[in-house]
């Protein structure tokens, strides 16, 4: 039987941490900044970790 594949469009927006958490980039920052105060958008300039909860549904999207 063949191999399941995993969601390229999944893997490209994640990556893997040493101890195995899943990395994504925050959201709500591609366009409207003006409106968004200063503060916002720094905050949304760092990475943050997939919950717990969401984990092991979305390790099963990276392994196939």
């Amino acid at each position: 039987m063949a191999k399941m594949k995993s969601k390229k469009a999944f893997t490209k927006r994640v990556k893997v941490t040493g101890s195995g958490r899943l990395k994504k980039r925050s959201a709500y920052r591609a366009h409207l900044a003006p409106r968004k105060s200063t503060k916002q958008k720094r905050h949304l300039r760092k990475d943050g970790l997939i919950s717990k909860s969401d984990q092991k549904r979305c390790q099963e999207l990276i392994q196939g």
